[in-house]
């Protein structure tokens, strides 16, 4: 099981545009097309399995929200910053 990270850590290693919330750190993506989205989705479950890290990825009109959590450590790890950095790749 990873380590939490301390609040410092979160907040020094966070990726451009995410931000904590609570025990998650959580990224809108806004697209110019739903479909766009959709896509964008898609690659990253691509990149979520390759990790073996599971987000929780909700799909809306023009938007996707992804939530990052360790659910097994109950809160952030470097597993959940990890997978921000790869996503912001994408």
């Amino acid at each position: 099981m990873a380590d939490l990270l301390s609040d410092e850590e979160i907040e020094a290693q966070l990726p451009d545009g995410w931000e904590r919330d609570g025990d998650e750190i959580v990224k809108t993506y806004e697209f110019d097309a739903y479909l766009d989205g959709v896509g964008f989705a898609a690659g990253v479950g691509g990149v979520a399995q390759d990790a073996f890290h599971h987000p929780e990825i909700t799909i809306g009109w023009r938007e996707v929200e992804i939530r990052l959590t360790t659910h097994d450590a109950g809160g952030i790890t470097e597993n959940d910053i990890d997978l921000a950095a790869r996503i912001e790749d994408l």
